[in-house]
């Protein structure tokens, strides 16, 4: 039995933004707990866990692990670095005006860049040491919470992914590409842990701020443009 246009294009109108509304509450509300938590000193022996868990125990600068796990993880982390994600921001952006889709280039732009300065000057606020228990495998310069490459791949690449899965008419196509959105997303703030630059309560608070703040841009797209299901229901 066919659906009534009608009701589809209440579900998408209704249920949609209530359901980014949701993402974008407990986004937020998952990372003010966690800084409370970490204002006050109550992470550190799950930090320390964790961090340790991952190194062997004769020796903690050295990984568990095969030795392609390092290298591979060395790779994933530098898709969270700014080079990367500012070279793809720039690309998509440029992808979206020569498709004659200014929102999508705005919400691009913005969601990446209002992200990226947000998440340094938090850095700045909490001022937390990076992790001093095992040794750094990679080069990190700046504060520790929250990551900032955890927040910014998730803003990043949530957004992304939304973008292009809300172009998709197909219903597998468009959870193929927020599952591979969000796979990147876990893989490089594991990577942070994994590196020892980061501890998992930074990588936690930055999933939880660059998914909330990818949702908010998704919000304002939703209401700058209409997807496809919700052109198509219209016209019939």
């Amino acid at each position: 039995m066919k659906q009534p246009g009608w009701l589809s294009l209440v579900s998408l109108r209704e249920v949609g933004p209530i359901a980014v509304l949701g993402i974008i509450a407990f986004g937020l509300l998952g990372f003010a707990e966690l800084a409370d938590e970490v204002f006050e000193h109550k992470t550190h022996s799950f930090d320390t866990a964790i961090l340790t868990f991952l190194r062997m125990p004769e020796d903690t600068s050295t990984p568990i692990g095969p030795p392609w796990l390092l290298n591979a993880l060395t790779d994933i982390t530098a898709l969270g670095g700014y080079a990367v994600l500012t070279l793809l921001t720039l690309g998509a952006a440029a992808y979206r005006l020569v498709r004659n889709d200014r929102a999508g280039a705005l919400v691009i732009a913005a969601a990446v860049g209002s992200g990226a300065l947000l998440g340094n000057l938090l850095k700045l606020g909490f001022d937390r040491p990076r992790p001093d228990i095992v040794e750094h495998l990679t080069h990190a310069a700046s504060s520790s919470f929250p990551s900032g490459h955890a927040t910014l791949a998730a803003a990043t690449y949530l957004t992304l992914g939304a973008l292009i899965a809300r172009g998709q008419p197909n219903r597998s196509l468009k959870a193929l590409v927020l599952s591979g959105a969000i796979l990147i997303t876990i893989l490089v703030g594991f990577s942070r842990v994994y590196l020892g630059v980061h501890w998992p309560t930074d990588v936690l608070a930055g999933w939880c701020l660059g998914a909330a703040w990818a949702a908010l841009w998704w919000l304002v797209l939703l209401r700058l443009k209409p997807s496809i299901e919700e052109t198509r229901s219209a016209n019939t």
